[in-house]
């Protein structure tokens, strides 16, 4: 499994944003574990609304910011997904760097962690369809944490303790998944 690598999606890009604590706190989670987590903060890869001409596909892309994108995600075996809920749905900037490309995510292993008033379920719910469409195997565990009680004044993370093994299980089946479908791969 120690060849493994998951990366965990920080999927907003908002300005006081509440997600890089959870991410951290996924990361810091992920830390004991035989496989190798990453950190890929889309702050870090500015994409402008999806401007190749030719669908992602045929993998033929002619923007740089989508070749170093491209190259990015292709390197992972899984992802778990860190995602607001805006208005019911994931971040328009998580939906966009999600759809810039296709073969990179085909059958590999995604999770989900969302925040919000509700927790994020929304959020996951259309996360969910969409990783059906790019043939990406979600697992069933989720961690969903809610502004009320896993935040301190709305914008300091402090999750309660329950959510430590609930993480640890969303580790096994990523890792899990992630592991079977690289033999489709290889």
């Amino acid at each position: 499994m120690s060849e493994l690598r998951i990366a965990v999606i920080l999927g907003s890009t908002r300005p006081g944003r509440n997600g890089k604590g959870v991410a951290d706190w996924v990361m810091a989670q992920a830390a004991d574990r035989e496989v190798g987590y990453d950190l890929v903060d889309l702050a870090d890869y500015p994409l402008p609304h999806l401007d190749e001409a030719a669908p992602p596909a045929t993998g033929a892309y002619a923007n740089d910011h989508t070749k170093q994108w491209s190259a990015r995600i292709a390197q992972y075996d899984g992802y778990i997904f860190v995602t607001p809920e805006y208005n019911h749905s994931t971040s328009g900037v998580l939906k966009n760097a999600i759809d810039y490309l296709y073969n990179e995510w085909n059958n590999k292993s995604a999770g989900f962690v969302s925040y919000g008033s509700l927790g994020g379920a929304r959020a996951i719910e259309h996360l969910r369809g969409i990783s059906a469409e790019l043939q990406l195997a979600d697992v069933r565990q989720q961690l969903s944490f809610s502004l009320f009680t896993d935040f301190e004044n709305y914008s300091t993370f402090k999750p309660g303790p329950q959510h430590t093994d609930a993480a640890q299980a969303l580790f096994d089946q990523i890792e899990a998944w992630a592991g079977a479908l690289k033999t489709l791969r290889t």
